[in-house]
């Protein structure tokens, strides 16, 4: 048995591409429809009602393209909106949220956990409360770090600049001493190794791109949704606005040159 539909993933902008990428390497058979917001980005400023109107319009628009699993790859859409998605939609929809909280509770050996996010995905609290449901007697200290994101999206990954802020940033999370560190937005693991420098070899770093790609694997091994074909899977990029800057920041962070059709307008 074998399904050729793709995986559809949205995301408010250019961030979600990390999650493209985890997905088409650990899934390198299945078909991909991106569709990046970029005529309403940021999420992390709306309130609760417009990020889940915008996330229902976005899954609207990956259904006309026959997808058998959507993931949520914008981390303040899966903190405000995932659970209200699940309840509209029978396609299975995975968030970013949880399958880092689950990798983090198993990685710790202290049970002290930090999460880093956007400035809403922090005031959300939706990490700690998705470790929390998990198992008690964990540790989560949080800290937003809202420059992250336009230093990826100025290239200034590797700079003095950059370990600067994130040593600022990250002062307070040392003093914590914990051993587990959640990248809590998917502009983030494109820092990793300047994050990684700050905190030191001893603290892991948990992707949480990665970990989704990887329970997106488990859902449709166990649902038998699996493409089975062999053969490399297409990837098909959409964007409500901008695509010649969507073009330029997408070779960030896919490694690749893309060719981008603009969407006609939101979910159209």
């Amino acid at each position: 048995m074998t399904d050729p539909r793709p995986i559809g993933i949205f995301d408010s902008g250019v961030g979600g591409l990390t999650v493209a990428s985890r997905v088409g390497e650990i899934l390198p058979s299945e078909h991909i429809v991106y569709f990046g917001d970029t005529a309403r980005v940021p999420y992390g400023t709306k309130s609760k009602e417009t990020v889940t109107r915008f996330s229902v319009e976005n899954v609207e628009f990956l259904m006309r393209h026959d997808v058998k699993l959507i993931i949520v790859a914008c981390n303040t859409a899966s903190s405000l909106g995932l659970e209200f998605l699940k309840r509209c939609f029978r396609v299975p929809i995975l968030g970013v949220i949880e399958p880092g909280a689950r990798a983090a509770a198993r990685y710790t050996r202290t049970n002290r956990i930090g999460v880093i996010g956007t400035s809403a995905t922090i005031a959300s609290g939706a990490y700690e409360k998705a470790i929390a449901k998990l198992r008690s007697g964990k540790y989560i200290f949080s800290q937003s770090c809202p420059l992250f994101v336009p230093i990826v999206e100025e290239g200034w990954l590797d700079t003095r600049i950059t370990r600067d802020i994130a040593s600022i940033y990250l002062k307070g999370l040392r003093a914590k001493n914990i051993d587990t560190l959640i990248l809590g937005c998917t502009h983030y693991p494109l820092l990793k190794n300047v994050i990684g420098e700050v905190m030191g070899k001893s603290v892991r770093l948990v992707d949480s791109a990665e970990e989704v790609a990887r329970e997106a694997r488990g859902i449709l091994e166990a649902s038998g949704l699996l493409n089975n074909s062999g053969r490399p899977g297409k990837q098909k990029f959409f964007v409500s606005d901008e695509p010649p800057r969507f073009i330029k920041m997408a070779k960030r962070f896919l490694r690749r040159r893309i060719k981008c059709v603009k969407a006609d307008g939101i979910a159209r």
